[in-house]
């Protein structure tokens, strides 16, 4: 299966469905090859409209975000050229994709970020703003940030609540605290995310005064996990409901839940993870054509590995290659003796086929020891693959993150 393209020679029109139209200061919008470059003028703002917990300093740390074109330009630029053709296991019409990456002929390493060698450890044994587990993070490596996402705590009332809720109520409900930390794992900030999801996955894209966030949004209410997906600015210390998101929400599988979004800057795109009829599938989109809401995949794929009935823990994209993080905690039926169970993949989204899969033994002496979450750091010659794990005691928890790759 190649990935499929958008079609040729006719540049995007208004920015649909957004606040705001395309930024038309001089530069920041062209043509580049086949594929129009548009700013994100129409992120949804949380200061704009939400309950402000810390006053002036968390509306000043918001406002509208808009995409840095001329990165994307650079990465369009990079990311230029024909796929190579593989054989097909689906049978999904066929169109070149933009942004696809030719692989280099001759290479001793593989093209995806190899993780069969040892990790070396990132951050240990740091804290979240909640005492509830990690589920997913991603990086800011512009100004240095690491965004976490969470469930909410129990007993925790936020203004404009008529009480506090259990941490089980946060759950069903889909409530989440989001993180803002350094990338050695130190508390900066947080708001509240209520109604979105069960925080699966973030994605971050380090735009304007504030970093643009992708993450599940609106949560079904008997699961608690998003039917879409929303891309929102951090706001210091702001309660964000699903329904103030609206502006910035996106669904693009009518219907389905669990739906988790990852982006890729070097190529423009945005990996999207849901559930269909209570089965797993993956779909990737053109980043711009996504914002406006142009929900034409460029591929669409079941999600491999679901025979080993392993939780879903996370996942991450980088060029033509998906990774996905599986696994459970340590318990009765994965004993802290064996290593655990926790499984990463490589995909090659071109096909859908696993190209690599390993059981991984970092942290093994971690406890109680959970997989959470996977992001990708690093240029594009030199990328790392992050993952996390959640740790310590019942309302008391921390997490630890290992990372492959680099040079």
């Amino acid at each position: 299966m190649q990935l499929r393209g958008q079609g040729q020679g006719q540049g995007r029109g208004a920015n649909h469905g957004q606040d705001q139209g395309p930024d038309q200061e001089p530069g920041r919008e062209r043509l580049l090859g086949r594929r129009r470059l548009l700013g994100l003028g129409g992120a949804f703002s949380a200061a704009a409209v939400l309950t402000t917990l810390d006053g002036p300093a968390g509306r000043a740390a918001a406002g509208p975000v808009r995409a840095q074109a001329a990165v994307r330009a650079e990465a369009a630029v990079r990311a230029e050229g024909a796929l190579r053709a593989e054989p097909a296991v689906r049978s999904v019409p066929v169109r070149t994709v933009p942004g696809a990456r030719a692989e280099p002929a001759g290479r001793a390493e593989p093209p995806w970020i190899d993780f069969s060698k040892n990790p070396t450890r990132l951050i240990h044994g740091a804290k979240l703003h909640h005492t509830t587990v990690l589920q997913s993070f991603g990086f800011d490596e512009a100004r240095g940030h690491l965004y976490a996402l969470q469930v909410m705590e129990g007993g925790v009332r936020l203004r404009g609540e008529p009480r506090a809720y259990s941490h089980a109520e946060r759950q069903r409900h889909g409530d989440l605290c989001l993180n803002r930390l350094s990338t050695s794992g130190r508390r900066l900030g947080r708001m509240f995310l209520k109604g979105f999801g069960h925080g699966g996955t973030i994605g971050v894209d380090p735009d304007g005064r504030a970093a643009e966030l992708w993450t599940e949004w609106d949560a079904h209410p008997s699961s608690g996990y998003g039917r879409g997906v929303a891309r929102i600015a951090y706001a210091e210390g702001s309660v964000l409901t699903t329904g103030r998101a609206a502006p910035a929400g996106y669904r693009p599988k009518p219907g389905t839940t669990g739906n988790y979004p990852a982006i890729d800057l070097t190529t423009g795109r945005l990996l999207l993870r849901y559930l269909k009829q209570g089965r797993p599938r993956y779909a990737l989109y053109d980043l711009d054509a996504f914002i406006d809401r142009e929900f034409d995949p460029l591929a669409d794929f079941a999600q491999p590995g679901t025979g080993l009935h392993l939780p879903y823990q996370g996942m991450a994209v980088r060029g033509d290659y998906a990774y996905q993080l599986l696994g459970s905690a340590y318990g009765p039926k994965n004993p802290r003796p064996s290593g655990g169970n926790t499984r990463l993949f490589c995909i090659d989204m071109r096909s859908g086929e696993v190209v690599q899969e390993a059981r991984i033994l970092a942290g093994k002496s971690l406890h109680p020891r959970e997989p959470e979450g996977l992001a990708i750091i690093g240029s594009a010659a030199a990328p790392r693959l992050c993952m996390g794990f959640a740790t310590g005691p019942t309302r008391g928890r921390a997490y630890s993150i290992y990372q492959w790759g680099g040079r």
